[in-house]
């Protein structure tokens, strides 16, 4: 069993480490992260300067780059042989609802679902860490499970979210939807040194919604949640009615 792991909170986190713990127990890793922090990175494709990539001493590969770059350059360029998965994470906070859509450690495991290799993003839905370390047992259990997984699905990646409570404290782990999350006030006004306005991406408030099945229900009440998640994003339902409007005929 061959794993390669990235992350987009960067090589020196420690999500990334408790992941590469737990994948070791079940085949070879490989490790390929971006040098620092790529929060919220999504999909991109670094185009406009070359990339580094460089191997620690720790025998970790870091690039200068996205999650992205971290997966295309580990599997045309770093990696002997093509890994049986991609492993993403553990993501130092949520990735749940619209957040698949920005996440580098979504984009991470999807890149390598791009080139057919089947893809887990990890995620923990808080921010202390210590609480993560207690949760390591869990992490080991799924990663180890998923890895024997034999008929992964095509053209889907399952995206999993560990709740912010002591690992002990977990009651078990549910399959979910996606849910939805509403973002207000998340741009802050601000001046640069010359006065001049600047804006601030980030923080405010956030209003989650969604069904008895979906991801944020599950960490709600103390579960871990596996998501799968289809790139496919056309909706078939539709087709037929679009081609009813007539556009362009």
């Amino acid at each position: 069993m061959k794993i390669l792991i990235s992350n987009d909170d960067g090589i020196n986190a420690r999500g990334i480490e408790l992941l590469e713990e737990a994948c070791r127990e079940v085949g070879d890793v490989t490790v390929v992260a971006p040098d620092r922090e790529q929060s919220a990175s999504s999909h991109a494709l670094t185009m406009r300067r070359p990339l580094r990539t460089e191997k620690r001493g720790d025998g970790r590969f870091q690039v200068d780059g996205t999650p992205t770059d971290c997966v295309l350059l580990a599997l045309e360029i770093v990696v002997d042989s093509k890994p049986d998965f991609v492993f993403s994470g553990v993501n130092h906070g949520p990735n749940m609802g619209e957040d698949v859509l920005y996440s580098g450690t979504v984009a991470a495991a999807m890149e390598g679902l791009s080139l057919g290799i089947p893809g887990v993003a990890m995620s923990y839905a808080g921010r202390d860490l210590r609480i993560l370390e207690t949760q390591r047992g869990w992490i080991r259990q799924v990663a180890g499970e998923l890895a024997q997984v034999k008929s992964f699905p095509e053209e889907t990646l399952l995206n999993v979210n560990f709740p912010p409570i002591p690992g002990d404290q977990i009651r078990g782990v549910r399959v979910t939807s996606l849910g939805r999350r509403v973002y207000s006030n998340s741009v802050r006004r601000m001046l640069d040194p010359w006065d001049r306005e600047t804006y601030w991406i980030g923080g405010g408030t956030s209003k989650w919604t969604g069904g008895k099945d979906s991801d944020f229900r599950a960490i709600e009440e103390g579960f871990i949640s596996i998501t799968p998640v289809h790139v496919d994003l056309t909706n078939y339902g539709l087709l037929e009615e679009v081609k009813s409007w007539g556009i362009g005929a």
